[in-house]
């Protein structure tokens, strides 16, 4: 069945899945499953031991183990963030569908996440193919704006090239770009994850693969959608 969803929003079941009455067991069980990674239990027996102990659905474990990290990962994040206050005119490299999609996520009324780390998540999947939204044009047009604030004008957009539709993201961030004047360089690449930790640069993501390798990275998504984005659905998981 073809993807005809406008909007990045929220899943139907998630007012039910999120609401105040759950977020007191969601909380102890990211406290348990953050617990079992430190101890160095294998994530996914891990999540199932806690997701099975809470009686939570899919969906709540996808929370969890996105707002998770043990002990020695929360300690290495936080020394290698930057504050964006700092990172006036320095170049940064940004995890172009991370960011994107979280953004889109926030300004459609989709449940964003603040999980142990500080990040701001959200539960979309993109299933290999990105499906340009209402909210997609917004949403670039308020990173750059957001950017430009900063006095971050240095910024290179990482794709996922194996992404179906990739190719049209790419020449919409660059016409954006372009329009505005936002001295931009958009990127499809293979493995942009590779590229993210290697690169040496200050990156935007909020994915734990490249949090725990990058030199130094910035929560660009969190100060985004705090100052910009205040009616977002925000569950404080940590």
């Amino acid at each position: 069945m073809p993807d005809k969803r406008t909007h990045r929003g929220p899943h139907p079941a998630d007012r039910k899945l999120f609401a105040p009455a759950a977020i007191a067991d969601l909380r102890t069980a990211l406290a348990d499953f953050s617990m079992l990674l430190t101890k160095g239990y294998a994530e996914k027996s891990a999540l199932k031991l806690v997701g099975d102990r809470f009686s939570l659905t899919e969906r709540q474990r996808l929370a969890i183990m996105r707002s998770a990290c043990s002990d020695q990962q929360l300690a290495c994040r936080r020394q290698n963030c930057i504050e964006l206050k700092n990172l006036a005119n320095q170049p940064i490299m940004l995890d172009g569908y991370n960011i994107l999609i979280t953004v889109e996520a926030a300004m459609s009324g989709a449940v964003i996440f603040r999980g142990r780390d500080g990040c701001f998540r959200d539960l979309a999947s993109i299933h290999g193919t990105y499906r340009k939204v209402t909210e997609t044009i917004p949403a670039v047009e308020l990173i750059g704006e957001f950017l430009q604030e900063a006095g971050i004008v240095d910024c290179q957009w990482l794709l996922d090239s194996p992404v179906s539709n990739s190719g049209r993201l790419k020449t919409l961030i660059g016409k954006l770009a372009h329009e505005n004047d936002w001295k931009w360089e958009i990127e499809l690449l293979t493995s942009p994850d590779a590229k993210l930790i290697k690169s040496g640069l200050t990156v935007v993501s909020s994915d734990g693969v490249v949090l725990d390798g990058c030199k130094s990275w910035v929560n660009l998504a969190r100060a985004i959608i705090e100052k910009k984005i205040t009616k977002a659905w925000v569950v404080e998981l940590s």
